[in-house]
């Protein structure tokens, strides 16, 4: 069954507030982190993720903005025991992270150790929730069976998670909407979905809402969203 339709994006902050800006790859220095997060300041989305070690320098330049400084824990392939990822998680949030995107434990997701996923997913939330931080939990769809995501999506419910992102952008493919359509069908309407891994355009972002998603994790914010901009004006000048 599709999703109902959702009421269309019409402000600027509508779709600006969907948005997650990237700066996780592994070859940004210091200089392009800080252009990042100051253009995610101009811009005024939801959240600027970045990579561990960079979360006290975006939690020092998103201060006084409603930019929200975000991280990844157990990235990029989920691979890292539990401890591991409850530390980095802990640590994150001392250090001021708000948003944690999280990689679900895929091999044993793959290997049918459910009730490890299951655990992991409940302590990593009551890490997050206890600091009154968003959790969203990465499934990386490109590795799973249809099965697998629905079960995913079951844990994600019994733990209370926020968020459910389809990718981290270092697989083989991203989001597609088959699968954000699956996900929307088997995860409570409290828990978010968050598209991940090739949104580029306007109509990309706006194609993902229509199948349910509320946030997006992009790299190309400033040129969605001064396609935005445009199209916002366009429509308001020939009303």
């Amino acid at each position: 069954m599709d999703p109902q339709p959702r009421p269309p994006l019409v402000r600027y902050e509508d779709l600006a507030k969907m948005i997650d800006h990237s700066l996780v790859k592994p070859e940004l220095t210091n200089a392009q982190v800080v252009e990042g997060l100051e253009m995610a300041k101009r811009y005024g989305i939801a959240c600027a993720s970045v990579r561990p070690c960079d979360i006290d320098l975006a939690v020092r330049t998103l201060g006084g903005s409603p930019v929200r400084p975000g991280s990844v824990s157990g990235f990029p392939h989920g691979s890292q025991n539990t401890a591991t990822k409850l530390f980095e998680t802990r640590d994150l949030l001392r250090r001021g992270a708000k948003e944690i995107d999280m990689v679900i434990a895929i091999s044993k997701l793959l290997s049918r150790e459910f009730q490890h996923v299951q655990t992991e997913l409940s302590q990593m939330s009551e890490a997050c929730h206890k600091e009154g931080a968003i959790l969203k939990v990465i499934l990386e769809t490109a590795y799973l069976t249809d099965e697998l995501k629905i079960i995913a999506c079951r844990c994600a419910e019994r733990a209370e998670v926020d968020f459910v992102k389809t990718s981290t952008g270092f697989a083989p493919s991203g989001y597609t909407l088959d699968d954000l359509k699956l996900l929307r069908k088997y995860l409570p309407e409290e828990i978010g979905i968050k598209a991940a891994g090739g949104l580029r355009t306007v109509d990309g972002v706006l194609e993902v809402y229509a199948a349910g998603c509320s946030r997006i994790g992009t790299t190309s914010t400033a040129s969605i969203l001064d396609e935005w901009k445009t199209r916002i004006e366009t429509a308001k000048a020939t009303a």
